[in-house]
């Protein structure tokens, strides 16, 4: 006779179960050890009678060889270690069978996280007290830090970095008293949908140029709808000047608008910069980038020099 343990994730409300579960949690005893399983009144509705309380392992695995079992896990690891010990030192052991009740999606663990997060806010008096606005220097420490993966080549590192940025997020979606997370991914789902008519819709893009001119002809109509004048609406003033200056002068040449307009910009050393921006973006490449990696290396020699210095 088998031992079935069913299994279920916290993230899927309870109730859904997969069809191979309900026949299981009908095919014997049922027994769970935590009376706050969420699955117990969905199971009482059901009419499937379930055993509440702990249980010796040993025991269970020896009422097993006579008759079936069904388990119905929750937070149990060690107990359930503790029966398949139990199991192999049984001459002859049930078999035990895991069948998943209901398992996770891909993104199910972002609901831990906003789960996480509600908690800080009641519970935590630093989370408690934070706004939109003392939480922005976090916000940009964390970009930062990405960044700084990506470009060290820190892969594994990038999945913790990642992780630090998407609390940000988190955070200052429950901060906000207008909106909450679900409503910022159903925009940005909204958005993407709709820039992505040759994926989601019936227009055709077969190279990543041709995304790009239906990219951009789909914001121009999205600035024109909001009643923007300018495609220089919306570019972040307060990003890193060589990063600005690059975006204005990307987004003013994709609008047609005269190469004149670009040059004697400023005076000075800004004008000697802003040309140099202009100079990068015609090779084709990020300003931005570009001095980055010259700073590393600098970083690298001086660094070099220091050591053969003492």
């Amino acid at each position: 006779m088998p031992l079935i343990v069913v299994t279920t994730s916290p993230r899927v409300a309870p109730g859904l179960l997969s069809h191979q579960a309900w026949q299981a949690l009908r095919s014997g005893e049922v027994l769970t050890a935590s009376a706050a399983h969420p699955q117990l009144p969905y199971l009482a509705e059901a009419g499937v009678e379930v055993t509440v309380g702990p249980q010796n392992p040993a025991e269970l695995v020896r009422r097993a060889v006579g008759t079936t079992l069904v388990w119905l896990a929750m937070d149990d690891e060690n107990f359930l270690r503790a029966a398949g010990h139990a199991a192999l030192a049984l001459d002859e052991p049930p078999v035990i069978e895991i069948v998943p009740g209901s398992y996770d999606l891909p993104g199910a663990r972002v609901l831990d996280l906003v789960g996480v997060m509600d908690r800080l806010r009641v519970e935590c008096p630093w989370d408690r007290k934070q706004t939109h606005e003392t939480l922005v220097p976090y916000l940009l420490e964390e970009a930062y830090e990405v960044l700084e993966t990506i470009e060290h080549g820190d892969y594994p590192a990038l999945r913790e970095e990642l992780g630090d940025l998407l609390l940000q997020v988190v955070f200052h979606a429950r901060v906000a008293e207008s909106f909450d997370i679900d409503d910022v991914a159903e925009g940005i789902v909204e958005k993407l949908v709709r820039r992505h008519p040759h994926v989601f819709g019936s227009v055709t893009a077969e190279t990543a140029d041709e995304v790009n001119d239906n990219w951009e002809a789909i914001k121009a109509a999205e600035r024109a709808e909001k009643g923007t004048e300018s495609i220089l609406d919306g570019v972040p003033m307060g990003q890193p000047s060589l990063s600005l200056a690059a975006q204005l002068v990307r987004r003013a040449e994709r609008s047609g608008a005269p190469e004149a307009l670009a040059q004697a910009v400023g005076q000075g050393v800004a004008r000697e910069l802003f040309d140099l921006v202009r100079r990068a973006q015609e090779a084709g490449l990020d300003p931005e980038a570009e001095l980055r990696a010259a700073a590393r290396d600098y970083r690298e020699r001086v660094r070099n020099w220091e050591t053969r210095t003492t």
